[in-house]
């Protein structure tokens, strides 16, 4: 195998991750001819600061991400640019805001300590949003940049910060180590493009074929994932993968990734009335401020209709 078949992925840990372990796992990505090199983000800062330094070639990341980077709004500060364009899509994602046992109501958090990957970015708006309809002002609560989930959970856990937007299977353990869940994303919103897959806009104008064999590789992953005569070789493979995932856990974990609602897409279609909310929100956290609307700025699903073709 040449270096040129060589793809570097980089991914925020978490159950979504599945579908690429299952084409590892089962060749579907050697089968063309390419040797995937998986990293996995302690943050979005790390994953934005080395991908427009050229070090990754396949994203896995918050569709905010995509759009504040491109927008300039990027937690990394204005001189880093990915480049970053959605080649497919990944989760809806279904968010829980986890909180500490004594926290039993919004009203409980003010003049406490909240934990984010970064607070312009990812899911914190998402997050922002659930504390202004629960009647929280940010000023009454204090952000701490932590990290990704894991590291984000462990703080809650720790007792550094009484809450975090968090993902599976993250929120599921939490509910087993008796944290609560305050809300769901899903039970905000009807559609959140929550997970989307990226590449450098020029990694993609010299790789088309590449781009083109990893998401049909990709894609037979997820169809393994999305089939239900697998569950129980996924669910072990997730485990297999992901050690900290408690067993007794592990069924609620593949129940959210497995439904349409609350985890992967099927088929890895964008969705885009997900996008639009990802829009309306940045549009009233994200700094500068930007009325942001148009969905296909952020895309180049070329290489993902092709494959879809029979390309």
């Amino acid at each position: 195998m040449s270096a040129d078949d060589k793809v570097r992925v980089i991914a925020f840990p978490g159950a979504p991750n599945l579908p690429t372990f299952a084409a590892i796992e089962h060749g579907d990505f050697a089968a063309e001819g390419l040797e995937i090199e998986l990293s996995l983000t302690p943050n979005s800062v790390f994953q934005a600061e080395r991908t427009a330094a050229g070090d990754f070639d396949i994203i896995f990341t918050a569709f905010d991400n995509v759009v504040a980077y491109s927008e300039g709004q990027g937690a990394a500060g204005p001189g880093v640019d990915p480049q970053y364009a959605v080649i497919m899509g990944a989760t809806q994602l279904e968010l829980g805001f986890v909180v500490a046992p004594e926290i039993g109501s919004y009203a409980d958090l003010k003049g406490r300590s909240l934990a984010l990957d970064a607070p312009t970015t990812g899911f914190a708006f998402v997050l922002y949003e659930m504390l202004d309809r629960g009647g929280v002002d940010l000023s009454e609560i204090s952000i701490a940049a932590v990290g990704a989930a894991p590291q984000r959970w462990q703080s809650v856990k720790a007792g550094e910060h009484v809450g975090t937007i968090s993902i599976e299977p993250f929120t599921s353990i939490a509910s087993r180590n008796g944290f609560k869940v305050l809300e769901l994303s899903t039970q905000m919103f009807e559609a959140y493009q929550g997970g989307v897959i990226a590449t450098r806009r020029p990694f993609a104008a010299e790789n088309p074929g590449l781009i083109r064999r990893f998401i049909r590789a990709y894609l037979k992953g997820l169809d393994w994932v999305l089939d239900p005569a697998n569950r129980e070789d996924a669910e072990r493979l997730l485990l297999s993968r992901m050690p900290e995932i408690q067993p007794q856990a592990a069924k609620a974990v593949m129940t959210s990734l497995l439904s349409p609602e609350s985890g992967l897409t099927p088929q890895g279609r964008i969705l885009p009335e997900g996008m639009k909310t990802v829009l309306q929100l940045r549009s009233k956290f994200g700094r500068p401020p930007r009325q942001l609307n148009d969905v296909e700025k952020y895309l180049d699903l070329s290489h993902y209709q092709a494959v879809v073709d029979g390309n």
